[in-house]
């Protein structure tokens, strides 16, 4: 279909692609995987990269001939808005923001920073930083710096303002002559209209390490061939610039469709925004009922805590005011006691969310999920900590601040009725805090704050502590538990046992958390574990990634999104960590993925790393076959209920992990790839095997039609990780019912002039051997981050009037926004977006 925007400049016709690149930024094509008849039936020639051009290009070839040849200043018609060529192009961009003057404000600004020490002069290593491109551009501001200097011929690596405005005006130039040209200096040094091999060699490995791919920087001679290979047919020895062109306008024209899907992306916009109402009182009443409306499940569990806790404490306050002591301490007493059973209650129910077991159970095989949000279980946990916090912090002060002085300063006649409780009237607050009850609150006190600051998360996940302190020092609240139930029977005020009711609150919970670890316990130990496989991914920068393939136990059973403990006793035999389940209930096998971010995961890795290398692994860092070496003893404890494993429940879903959170979504992606499988072979039971968790009828009920899988990682390496993943979806899922959308973020945006010779390797490589250069895989690589409200716009033009389960797992930074996007589309369009994050 064609549209009108007025944001594309006059006289120019945007066509708009239905398909997932026309909201993600490339060209159909290249959202999905090519199939294996495709790649073999491919043939790589120059005229297959150029054959499939639109005719704006092939109108425009003439300019681009012109330019070649002349090498002129730009002139009129290279700069006329009613260009499509200028349209497919204008994603050519050598810095971020070309905003004219106030982009050059900026850049003086700094300019003025960088050269406070060298007289003015602004020497070639900060050209990047100064104009925008950043410190990590060093090396390519560096050529930039260079094929403009000799455009202005100048021979010094320092130039003075004058010389950078000059500069600034050329790669601010909105026009495509001058972008082109730029970027061509860059690449013929000589500026003699041809490129050789070496020059070609060259920007690869510059664009390779600007954009963090070190594999395309090893294979630099090869991709430099490939390149030759295409445009020097009659082995010259060299290329002209105006086939160069040709193979950039070709990588271009994906860059110039996502510059059209952000003028329709635009124009959606302003579609789903409802008229604004200048009524107060009707947008909160509107903001109110959206907010009811998602969130009711929480509501109704807080509101029943806040109202419980409420009642024990006035019932307490009330009953203290009535008593004798109220005579002596006053509302202080009643304070510190009404405080004091809120603290019972929530001491109690601070067991019940990491019963994990239970909630595993409850979540699978009854109808309370529908009512109670089991995947907020550890919000809830740290939710009831705080009140813990509170109540502490009230019984506390009110004892020490108001009723001792009290009972300390009480004349004669008042503290007489307290006699029955008291042998004498304290003197000191000594004699208050030396007997059973004061020792065991005070020593509660100091473990709580010990293990409550060191559980918060910039401890919890820092270098100065890390995990292993959190993991030991929250193990303390055993010795609280045993304090609190002496505390509890040693009270002051209290003589006969029916007043003294904190084992009554915490008999049950207790048990049931005690009986839970037993079955950890017991279970792990009795489950035999063979590791069959074990893979080393190294040379990654936040430590490397351990991948371990298991023997599934017989009687082990789960979903794809769940998780599982793994603890190895050759690093410490104390600790389990939880880890989601890479595998899916059809393979034969367990299998996570490990990666080292902290101390423990560091350490098994490193002891993984020694037993493959002292047994001589097979390339790659892995080891299997009949043989195996004498791996570290792993016990595991699970599975155990996650938010991912809901999937099955939503005809459509949407997959996204970041970096190492992928994981569960590859188990999903593994899940329905057994399902297309299955039905291929015309089988209806879905998961079969062990899937089903102990879950019956309806609920096991497969209906998952739609998958869109999206993940982002900084590292080309990691796309090894699940390599054979992907490569079996692009050959099995005929009908597309999974769309994979893989993201490298270390890659500049595709239009980037930083990431031009990369696209065009891309395209190149994989026309000819139907593989990607930047995955490694059949499935293309996207650059840079999605940009998330497209995707939701996407998948909601795509499924209108259905529920979509949005699944994330990654680090916490992008959870607000996809939270956000899925309730503002949930409210505003047809499709519901319903979010789940993962929780461990």
């Amino acid at each position: 279909m064609e549209t009108d925007h007025d944001r594309v400049p006059d006289g120019i016709k945007v066509a708009v692609n239905d398909g997932p690149a026309a909201f993600h930024g490339g060209s159909a094509e290249e959202s999905q995987p090519a199939s294996k008849g495709e790649v073999l039936e491919h043939r790589f020639s120059l005229g297959a990269i150029v054959r499939g051009a639109s005719n704006r290009i092939v109108s425009f070839s003439r300019e681009l001939r012109s330019f070649a040849s002349t090498r002129s200043a730009p002139s009129s018609r290279y700069e006329a808005t009613n260009s499509a060529a200028l349209n497919a192009l204008m994603g050519l961009k050598f810095i971020r923001q070309t905003d004219g003057a106030a982009g050059w404000q900026e850049v003086e600004k700094c300019f003025s920073q960088l050269t406070v020490s060298t007289s003015g002069l602004l020497h070639r290593s900060s050209f990047a930083e100064c104009i925008g491109m950043g410190k990590e551009s060093k090396e390519f501001g560096g050529k930039l710096f260079d094929a403009l200097a000799r455009r202005q011929e100048i021979k010094s690596d320092s130039i003075d303002k004058d010389q950078l405005k000059k500069f600034w005006d050329q790669i601010a130039d909105e026009s495509f002559h001058s972008r082109l040209q730029t970027f061509f200096d860059m690449v013929d040094r000589d500026a003699d209209g041809r490129i050789t091999e070496e020059e070609v060699k060259e920007i690869i490995t510059l664009s390779a390490s600007t954009n963090n791919l070190c594999n395309i920087e090893k294979e630099a001679d090869e991709y430099a061939a490939l390149i030759m290979e295409a445009l020097d047919p009659k082995n010259e020895g060299y290329i002209h610039v105006q086939k160069l062109e040709k193979v950039l306008l070709e990588a271009s024209k994906k860059s110039a469709r996502g510059e059209d899907s952000r003028n329709l992306s635009q124009l959606l916009s302003d579609q789903l925004k409802r008229p604004a109402t200048n009524n107060p009182f009707i947008s909160l009443c509107q903001a109110t009922k959206y907010f009811i409306k998602h969130n009711w499940r929480r509501i109704w569990i807080l509101v029943l805590w806040v109202g419980v806790m409420t009642g024990l404490f006035a019932y307490k306050y009330v009953q203290y005011r009535n008593k004798a002591a109220y005579q002596v301490m006053g509302h202080c007493v009643c304070m510190a006691k009404g405080a004091a059973e809120t603290l019972k209650l929530n001491m109690a129910l601070i067991l019940l969310p990491v019963c994990r077991n239970t909630m595993t159970w409850l979540r699978n095989n009854t109808k309370l999920r529908v009512i109670v949000p089991f995947d907020d279980n550890l919000n809830f946990h740290m939710v009831v900590a705080v009140g813990v916090a509170v109540g502490t912090g009230i019984h506390v002060i009110y004892h020490m601040a108001c009723d001792f002085p009290r009972l300390i300063h009480a004349s004669s006649e008042k503290f007489a009725v307290l006699e029955p409780l008291f042998k004498e009237q304290p003197s000191s607050y000594w004699e208050l805090v030396k007997g059973v009850e004061g020792v065991t609150g005070i020593l509660m006190v100091v473990l709580m704050v010990i293990a409550f600051v060191l559980a918060t998360p910039w401890l919890r996940r820092g270098k100065l502590t890390g995990f292993n302190t959190f993991w030991y020092t929250h193990h303390l609240f055993v010795i609280v538990y045993a304090l609190l139930v002496v505390h509890g029977v040693k009270l002051y005020l209290s003589t006969e046992w029916y007043e003294k009711t904190t084992w009554m609150y915490l008999a049950v919970p207790v048990v049931l958390y005690a009986l839970e670890r037993f079955t950890r316990a017991f279970r792990s130990n009795i489950q035999p574990v063979t590791i069959v496989k074990a893979f080393d991914y190294s040379g990654h920068q936040r430590g490397g990634v351990l991948a371990l393939h298991m023997k599934k136990p017989d009687d082990f059973e789960y979903r794809s999104g769940q998780y599982m403990f793994v603890n190895c006793p050759a690093v410490s035999p104390f600790e389990w960590h939880p880890f989601s389940i890479t595998s899916a209930p059809g393979d034969d096998y367990l299998s996570v993925y490990i990666q080292a971010v902290g101390d423990w995961t560091r350490q098994i890795k490193k002891v993984f790393s020694e037993v493959l290398q002292a047994s001589s692994a097979e390339k790659g860092g892995s080891s299997e076959g009949q043989n195996l070496p004498n791996y570290p003893k792993v016990l595991i404890d699970g599975p155990y209920g996650a938010p991912a494993q809901e999937y099955k429940n939503y005809e459509v879903v949407m997959l996204v992990g970041l970096g190492i959170g992928a994981t569960p979504m590859i188990s999903i992606v593994k899940d329905i790839l057994h399902n297309i499988k299955k039905i291929e072979e015309g089988e209806a039971d879905i998961e079969g095997g062990k899937g089903g968790g102990g879950g019956g009828g309806d609920e096991n009920e497969f209906k998952t039609r739609r998958a869109y899988f999206y993940w982002m990682t900084r590292e080309q390496d990691s796309f090894d990780w699940f390599k054979g993943v992907m490569d079996e979806v692009a050959e099995l899922d005929h009908d597309g019912v999974i769309e994979l959308h893989n993201h490298c973020t270390s890659v500049y945006a595709q239009g980037d002039a930083r990431s031009a010779f990369i696209a065009m390797i891309q395209d190149l490589n994989h026309a000819k051997k139907g593989y990607d250069v930047v995955s490694g895989t059949r499935v293309k690589a996207q650059f840079s981050k999605p940009t998330w409200r497209k995707v939701f716009k996407y998948i909601h033009r795509r499924h209108p009037n259905t529920e979509v389960g949005v699944f994330y797992c990654g680090p916490p930074r992008p959870t607000k926004e996809l939270r956000e996007l899925a309730l503002d589309f949930t409210n505003k369009t047809s499709t519901t977006f319903d979010f789940h994050k993962e929780n461990f």
